[in-house]
């Protein structure tokens, strides 16, 4: 999200990069839902991209309310000043773009893991669930994961870039340099923090029959029974996927921008 571009296109650039993420990463979320569920993996292209279309407009749609948030609420903090945000300046624009992006993103999450469970097209899985009750489920567990996963790929790797830059010029002399250590510490950040809420959060959507897992304070009392390790269930797919889309988005939101928008970086 670039205080250069105004919240159009800020949410433009946010849609192309979510959407390049999930098309390069979509096995990573598959895996990592079937495992924190108790359900089987698979090779099996079919099933490994089951829900890619929800998923794509999911990651589209959050990413470019992310950008737009984010970018409008930097602005807001900066007031006109020619400077950097303060690290939790930088952060708390960060937190607030994701918890606003999870009034999308956690329907759209609810038809993809209903699809990868259950199979079926889009549409038919969004008539199976389409009632409110369905549709808010898990909802309190997405918005405190978006909030600090966009925290940690669109707030940590520039501070921690900044920082390596200035305290080891010689070792960092570029961005493209330290994007590795800041996107493997932004990744870190958003997957072990949020790994807990994601999980209950999985549980919910994958059972909206009620079965196991009722209310959110419910699911996170019967995973209890198995230890703290069952809220880190798929933990291993997910910080690999994040790592990975941390620098994707990372990279990509700083070449997307000027691509689509040449005039606005001149």
């Amino acid at each position: 999200m670039s205080t250069k571009l105004n919240e159009f296109q800020n949410a433009t650039v946010g849609m192309t990069v979510g959407v390049i993420e999930v098309l390069c990463l979509q096995p990573f979320n598959y895996c990592k839902n079937m495992i924190q569920q108790g359900q089987p993996l698979t090779a099996d292209p079919r099933k490994l991209y089951r829900g890619v279309g929800a998923n794509a407009v999911n990651m589209g749609s959050c990413t470019m309310i992310q950008f737009a948030v984010g970018g409008s609420l930097k602005k807001a903090v900066l007031g006109g000043e020619n400077r950097q945000l303060k690290p939790l300046e930088e952060m708390g624009t960060g937190i607030s773009a994701g918890v606003v992006s999870a009034l999308v993103g956690s329907p759209l999450e609810l038809i993809m893991i209903q699809q990868q469970r259950k199979g079926g097209s889009t549409g038919a899985t969004f008539k199976t669930i389409a009632t409110p009750s369905n549709f808010l489920r898990g909802f309190v567990g997405a918005a405190v994961r978006e909030g600090l996963w966009t925290c940690g790929y669109l707030s940590i790797p520039p501070i921690v870039r900044r920082n390596l830059r200035e305290m080891y010029p010689d070792t960092f002399d570029s961005d493209a340099k330290a994007r590795i250590p800041a996107a493997l510490l932004g990744g870190l950040f958003a997957c072990y923090l949020t790994q807990p809420f994601d999980t209950v959060k999985t549980c919910m959507q994958g059972d909206i029959e009620r079965t196991t897992y009722g209310s959110f304070t419910e699911t996170a009392k019967v995973l209890g029974k198995d230890g703290i390790t069952a809220f880190y269930r798929g933990a291993t797919f997910r910080y690999g996927r994040m790592v990975c889309a941390v620098f994707m988005m990372d990279f990509l939101q700083g070449a997307v921008g000027p691509l689509l928008y040449p005039a606005a970086f001149k």
